[in-house]
């Protein structure tokens, strides 16, 4: 079953989720992009599994293509290889009337997504995401970044795709590490916004013939918020659920802790931080929900605590984008669907990670 969502920003475009996808890019994404020079972009991981793929059936639609690969991960997303994308893109004489093509994960579509915000001061792209943390997060909503030396996403743009097609079949060659990685930011979402998505994950975890609706129900709720806060002026900062102290390990680890499992961690560091500290509604439906948290984060054998002392996290995020002067605004769950943001002086940081690290 294909499942379409539409996501109204400027310019509108289409999320089409399900099996088989990437063979059928070429016509499918002629509806968006009428033909032209496509130039897909995507990493050493990746390329050799799909980038033929989806160049033969590009082709066979009639455009123009080009491809570039760069080596796979976070420690590459950077200037350096932006930099490489741009003068490759600029060697392959792109105009403004052509597109990138983002094949790959989360890093692909950062990287591909600036370089087209950037080269000739904006060119069209489409994002195709090959793993579940870009199924159900990244691909969507426009954000693009690279990291700095001092944080990660510190440099990037709001640039939202002309399109973007999911194909569900990809998602089974993922290795177990990387799926649980999308499967964080699932959860992540599931938290957020639908009780009975959380509970159906709580129950039953993620079985992979049952993807597709997920993504989708992810999708659906991201598309939502992007819609009344593309530029993360207030209701879009909720979606960093888990990401303050989530990026902050990622730093503390130089990167070595992948995204999603940082983000599992950061997660139930706040909801442990949220209920000892008097900020969650212990009742009724919400009874034990930083425990429900932490139990369905491990179930898919993702993280639920740190070895990265508070002091060390607290530091390295201070360089957070959510950072305002000496205030930090955190995105506390009260409970399942009911999370608030919550501006602290960074000063009591330090204390807020420390209630939330320990296990009990």
């Amino acid at each position: 079953m294909i499942h379409t969502i539409q996501v109204h920003t400027a310019p509108e475009y289409t999320v089409t989720i399900g099996p088989g996808l990437l063979k059928e890019c070429g016509p499918r994404l002629r509806e968006a992009v009428p033909l032209c020079h496509m130039a897909v972009i995507t990493d050493s991981t990746v390329g050799p599994l799909y980038l033929e793929t989806v160049k033969a059936s590009l082709l066979e639609a009639g455009y123009q293509v080009s491809t570039y690969v760069f080596p796979a991960g976070e420690a590459h997303k950077n200037f350096n290889t932006l930099s490489s994308i741009l003068e490759f893109l600029a060697e392959a004489q792109l105009t403004r009337t052509d597109c990138v093509a983002a094949l790959g994960g989360g890093v692909t579509g950062d990287m591909a997504g600036l370089a087209a915000a950037l080269y000739l001061r904006g060119v069209k792209y489409v994002q195709l995401p090959t793993t579940l943390l870009s199924a159900v997060d990244s691909s969507v909503g426009g954000k693009t970044a690279i990291d700095l030396s001092a944080g990660k996403n510190l440099a990037g743009a709001f640039m939202q795709p002309s399109a973007v097609l999911c194909d569900t079949s990809c998602l089974g060659t993922l290795p177990p590490h990387v799926f649980a990685d999308g499967a964080a930011e699932a959860i992540k979402t599931a938290v957020l916004s639908d009780g009975s998505l959380f509970h159906c994950m709580e129950d039953g975890g993620f079985r992979l013939l049952e993807l597709a609706p997920v993504i989708a129900a992810c999708v659906q709720y991201k598309a939502g918020v992007v819609e009344r806060d593309e530029k993360e002026r207030g209701e879009r900062k909720l979606l960093n659920l888990g990401h303050t102290v989530g990026h902050a390990i990622e730093k503390c680890s130089d990167f070595a802790v992948p995204h999603g499992h940082a983000v599992a961690a950061g997660l139930a560091v706040m909801a442990r931080a949220s209920s000892r500290l008097g900020w969650m509604l212990e009742d009724g439906i919400n009874a034990r929900t930083a425990e429900r948290i932490c139990s369905t984060l491990a179930c898919m054998k993702l993280p639920v605590s740190t070895e990265y002392p508070p002091e060390a996290l607290a530091q390295a995020a201070l360089s957070d984008k959510k950072r305002a002067g000496d205030s930090i605004t955190l995105v506390v769950p009260r409970g399942i669907a009911d999370c608030v943001l919550k501006t602290i002086p960074v000063s009591q940081l330090q204390s807020v990670i420390e209630a939330g690290w320990a296990l009990e």
